[in-house]
């Protein structure tokens, strides 16, 4: 076995057999070129395209074309692209198989790539037996994407309105509150403002003390007094209500912005991708690669035959 794969020897017997070869490639070529033919292997089609990222939150540490990749990615955009085109095209595969998701999701990672770009993009490749379903998925592909992010942040958007929604409920059962307190210190009292009633009060108290009876009755005299010394018993109190009041005002101008902006965020329908490069149908196959089959097919079996020939040779020789 010494000489077995001698240069000299292989060279020799390259020369010796070259009819063998020869016969041996050109049957393996013509056996290439058929069994390559769409007869046997179902010619595939692939359609691109790219798309930036657009619209999207802080998220770690991720850039923007990182967010984009996880979220394309995801088994919920997968599972949607499984049920708009199932039992179609590449995803032949019946839901009543126990095996289902396993087989779909293996002929979605073999069909189906996206990557990072060298300029940040997302480029997208599907493969498909029919040129438009291929275009049609490359499409789905980004509509599917879009649409799970407005989903995502519809969700935490809602989350926000629900909180500022109870805030602002919590608020407005305690203007309710305070405006029944006001209202009833005012019927009993007679104390509307404090601090636009107060130095008119004041005025007409000292006025009457001063005058007297020459020219106000008593009656007017008694009321001014009573006023009065209700300022002075509940005008406090008054004066608390009013600027608590005034403070729960305040606060729920505050948190309907708050609502009004979550509500907005909610309630609006952007895209999340640009898209760059649009996919379309191909017209022209991208598998098999048939001269790479057909040259494999050649080189392989015109290098069994020399191991074969190898054998024989040496088997002589013994």
């Amino acid at each position: 076995m010494e000489n077995f794969f001698d240069n000299q020897r292989i060279l020799n017997l390259i020369w010796k057999r070259k009819i063998h070869f020869l016969i041996v490639g050109v049957i393996a070529i013509l056996l290439g070129a058929i069994f390559s033919g769409p007869t046997f292997i179902k010619p595939k089609f692939r359609s691109t395209a790219k798309i930036y990222p657009t619209n999207l939150g802080e998220m770690s540490e991720e850039s923007k074309t990182e967010q984009m990749l996880e979220i394309i990615n995801s088994n919920t955009v997968k599972f949607k692209m499984f049920d708009a085109f199932k039992s179609t095209d590449i995803f032949n595969v019946s839901k009543d198989d126990p095996f289902y998701l396993t087989y779909t999701f293996d002929i979605y990672n073999k069909n189906i790539k996206t990557a990072k770009t060298q300029n940040e993009t997302v480029e997208i490749k599907v493969m498909a037996y029919d040129p438009q379903i291929a275009s049609d998925m490359c499409d789905s592909l980004i509509h599917f994407y879009n649409q799970s992010v407005g989903d995502m942040y519809r969700a935490k958007n809602w989350e926000l309105v629900q909180i500022s929604k109870k805030q602002l409920d919590r608020k407005y059962a305690e203007a309710d509150s305070l405006i029944s307190l006001i209202n009833s210190m005012r019927k009993e009292s007679g104390v509307v403002g404090v601090y636009v009633q107060s130095p008119e009060i004041v005025r007409g108290y000292i006025k009457a003390l001063v005058e007297g009876k020459g020219s106000a009755s008593q009656d007017d005299i008694n009321k001014v007094k009573t006023l009065y010394q209700n300022i002075i018993e509940k005008g406090a109190e008054a004066q608390k209500l009013e600027v608590s009041f005034n403070s729960v005002l305040e606060d729920i101008v505050k948190i309907k912005e708050v609502y009004e902006l979550n509500l907005s965020e909610y309630e609006k329908n952007i895209t999340y991708s640009h898209v760059v490069e649009h996919p379309f149908p191909a017209d022209k196959k991208s598998y098999p690669v048939r001269w790479l089959i057909v040259v494999f097919s050649a080189f392989s079996a015109v290098f069994m035959a020399l191991l074969v020939f190898l054998v024989i040779d040496y088997r002589k020789e013994d």
